[in-house]
């Protein structure tokens, strides 16, 4: 549950790449000399160019990357002329990112082909063979507006998080968590469905309330769904809803999660259980955009963005023939990754005192913060619950505190079993306390058998557990 004291997305490491270079562009080609010839003639000129032979490479790209502008033919099969193939993938471009550039090739004086696709959203055309300064000129042009155009509508995003009521708080300072920054901050007020990854605890949630405070749907409702708490009898009723009389309970018609979330955003929380057999139906609904109640034959309708969310290998998943593969493909147009919180510790002090505020605000306890020796063990400890678990420590150990800062005891982790307390990175004073609890549990208490273990007389150990708040 990533969270920060100041609610806004900060400025991206792409940002700053971007600042560097002339811009990142696909260019996408199934004639290989094209595409070297485009490289040739971009390269130099600063552009970062990535290359695709086929709509299929297109859409792998734009779902890993992030490009300035996209560069595409409108054939890709041989002896194929018709440009359905090009038509058709940049109406799905423009679809994910109406933002985003896309610049058509087109054979020389096929102007109906050009036509078309500047009525679906293409910018702009250029006709092979090419004349060097007029693609560059476009080229510069798009990529231009099309920062401007991301940059007020990145500083219209954050407008919306500062003044959303119940907005989510989002720390996030490590260098591990910038990629998600970044994503966020580019997803988030498109329309693209997003597949957020990482293990229990680890905030998932709150990336998917961010991704929707920061887009169009804001003010339209954000409905969750465990996806993997409903019982296969239930998950049609209660996704798309049912008409009375569907089933035995059915006595009255229902409105489903779909239609609830219309003009808004769906939430699928552990999507990676749903069953096999309900995985079509849900792809019906992603594909096209309608649903059907249970026991009704009329179809309904809905606009939705959907974000979901898994801690499972949805990639092994489908090797396995646990999870269709098509599914995969309509729900991560973006994948979004949390790294779990041992590997973002430099936001562990920050987090820590953020649940601390807000818990002692909660209980109406005058605490002001950890003690030192408690701060060395959170920052320390393994967290296999990730930040869940270090939510749910803060809030035991407000309640069990008996001063103004929290001591090590009071924190209630349990070193050992959790194989938190990694010798060689504690502090001396940190080992220290490690070693006294285990004696004193081993001894069960009983001072001076755990002294003599230790080697320290019954004064001298008393000394050392006060001083550890033990």
């Amino acid at each position: 549950m990533p969270t920060s004291a100041k609610p806004h997305v900060p400025a991206t490491a792409v940002d700053q790449q971007r600042s560097i270079g002339a811009g990142r562009v696909l260019a996408a080609d199934d004639q290989p000399h094209v595409l070297e010839a485009l490289q040739l003639l971009l390269r130099p000129e600063g552009y970062r160019v990535d290359v695709a032979r086929s709509p299929g490479e297109v859409r792998e790209a734009l779902g890993s990357e992030f490009y300035d502008a996209v560069l595409i033919d409108l054939n890709y099969t041989r002896d194929t002329t018709s440009g359905q193939e090009g038509l058709d993938l940049l109406s799905e471009i423009v679809t994910i990112d109406s933002s985003l550039p896309v610049i058509v090739m087109t054979a020389w004086g096929n102007v109906e082909l050009a036509v078309e696709a500047m009525r679906r959203g293409a910018r702009d055309f250029i006709q092979k063979p090419w004349e060097n300064e007029r693609l560059l000129a476009i080229l510069r042009t798009q990529v231009e507006l099309h920062r401007v155009l991301q940059q007020a509508e990145r500083l219209a995003a954050e407008n919306r998080l500062l003044q959303a009521q119940g907005r989510p708080e989002f720390i996030a300072t490590a260098a591990s968590m910038q990629p998600v920054l970044d994503a966020i901050a580019r997803v988030g007020p498109s329309d693209a469905n997003v597949l957020i990854t990482g293990e229990h605890g680890s905030g998932k949630e709150v990336v998917a309330q961010t991704l929707h405070m920061l887009s169009r749907r804001a003010s339209r409702p954000l409905v969750a769904v465990n996806t993997g708490a409903l019982a296969e009898g239930v998950f049609e009723s209660e996704l798309f809803g049912h008409v009375k009389g569907a089933f035995t309970d059915a006595r009255a018609d229902r409105m489903g999660r779909f239609e609830l979330a219309d003009g808004g955003t769906i939430f699928l929380d552990e999507i990676g259980n749903v069953p096999v057999r309900q995985q079509a139906k849900l792809l019906r609904v992603l594909e096209t955009g309608e649903i059907e109640r249970l026991g009704s034959s009329r179809s309904r309708k809905v606009d939705v963005r959907v974000i979901s969310a898994t801690n499972a290998d949805l990639q092994a998943a489908c090797a396995s023939g646990q999870f269709r593969e098509d599914l995969l493909f309509r729900l991560n147009t973006i994948e979004i990754r949390i790294p779990p919180l041992r590997e973002r510790r430099e936001d562990i002090p920050a987090l820590a005192l953020h649940f601390l505020s807000r818990y002692a605000s909660r209980y109406r306890r005058e605490i002001d913060g950890f003690d030192k020796l408690a701060l060395q063990i959170l920052n320390h400890y393994a967290w296999p619950g990730n930040v869940r678990e270090l939510d749910h420590t803060v809030e035991r150990a407000v309640l069990m505190s008996r001063g103004r800062e929290i001591q090590p005891a009071e924190l209630g982790l349990n070193l050992q079993r959790s194989q938190a307390a990694n010798l060689e990175e504690l502090s001396l004073e940190a080992v220290e306390a490690v070693l006294i609890r285990k004696a004193l549990q081993r001894f069960h208490g009983n001072i001076s058998q755990a002294a003599e273990a230790l080697g320290l007389s019954r004064g001298a150990l008393y000394r050392r557990m006060e001083k550890h708040g033990l």
